[in-house]
């Protein structure tokens, strides 16, 4: 006959430890006050950091855009005066193909008024 031994816990909870196996007590650890400020420590300064990051890049993207705007400013002022010179060109054309321009003399100087 095979006799094996059993222990009971005191806790009269009905566990019984075999022999042979290993038992363990567990007891509840928690951190302590410093540790716990260290982490909230690091965690503000984590998540500081990273505000900070996309700041950055906020304020980035801000000098690209105000740089395409004024990009944008000039381009429009080169149009507009373009659209200024075709209107000039377009009336000297229109001036030199109508048929009162054809009509008139050529201008002469004959003289210069003196006094």
């Amino acid at each position: 006959m095979h006799n094996q031994t059993t222990y009971i816990s005191r806790r009269a909870t009905g566990a019984t430890f075999v022999r042979n196996r290993n038992t363990v007590r567990h007891t509840k650890r928690s951190l302590g006050s410093i540790s716990q400020i260290v982490i909230v420590g690091m965690l503000t300064l984590v998540f500081g950091l990273i505000y900070v990051a996309e700041g950055t890049k906020a304020t980035g993207f801000d000098y690209e855009i105000s740089s395409v705007e004024a990009e944008i400013t000039e381009m429009n002022a080169k149009k507009d005066d373009l659209a200024v010179e075709k209107a000039r060109l377009n009336s000297v054309a229109t001036a030199e193909n109508s048929s009162v321009a054809a009509a008139m003399e050529n201008a002469t100087v004959t003289g210069y008024a003196t006094e």
